[in-house]
């Protein structure tokens, strides 16, 4: 279940899930404040041992979703951390209106968390815009989709064809072609990365790729030289 990263943040990885008939699979994060709460980053499902193991780490107090595409578990969590705040980034509360979301994600920390942690939003996809999140402590850079890899057997058929062109499969992660594409408005793209690459990341964790655990700056700058940030 839970599982160390680096200081005051711990993984976990969760179910596949199917998305336009993609098998994903997930992985969240729970990040100790210095207050002694927690963040709670794109939720897993809240299995009993996992559960036991957050509650052992502090008070739940902040729920996040990144993006509108990784929120299928937050309100499992909200129901069962009622005391937690939950937060949206843009385009959510339309999609999950039944939801008391307490603020929205902006590029601007909420007090309750900026003393650890920093944000950037990515806008300009037609996607989804993601919030990327910047755990100071840890030096650690925190993506939802906007990057990814998978291994070459881990789609079959057509759909490897589709993720290979897609560069889901490359040698390395890599921003999704679809992604590429979908930023519609690559200036308000470039200056959410330029502030990302400001950030002195040693470390980067994604929900579909291996983590970096050093030199994480020059990772990302790679990843978006297509950008010409």
């Amino acid at each position: 279940m839970l599982e160390p990263f680096a200081e005051g943040i711990w993984i976990a990885d969760g179910p596949v899930v199917a998305t336009a008939g993609f098998r994903y699979p997930t992985r969240m994060a729970i990040i100790r404040l210095s207050t002694g709460s927690l963040f709670v980053w794109s939720p897993t499902p809240l299995l009993p041992e996992l559960r036991a193991q957050v509650d052992a780490l502090g008070p739940v107090r902040f729920i996040v979703a990144p993006n509108s595409l990784h929120h299928l578990f937050i309100g499992d969590w909200a129901r069962i951390y009622t005391d937690a705040l939950l937060f949206a980034p843009p385009r959510l509360r339309r999609k999950r209106p039944e939801l008391a979301f307490h603020g929205d994600l902006t590029d601007v920390a909420d007090a309750g968390w900026s003393e650890d942690i920093d944000q950037a939003v990515v806008r300009g996809s037609w996607i989804t815009t993601e919030v990327v999140f910047f755990h100071r402590p840890s030096a650690t850079v925190i993506f939802a989709d906007l990057i990814q890899h998978f291994s070459r057997t881990w789609f079959s058929g057509w759909r490897a064809l589709v993720a290979r062109l897609d560069l889901m499969t490359e040698p390395e992660a890599e921003v999704p072609r679809k992604f590429r594409i979908a930023f519609l408005n690559r200036r308000a793209a470039r200056t959410a990365v330029r502030r990302i690459l400001a950030w002195p990341a040693r470390r980067v964790l994604m929900a579909h790729a291996e983590p970096i655990t050093r030199n994480g700056g020059d990772f990302i700058a790679r990843r978006f030289r297509w950008l010409r940030v």
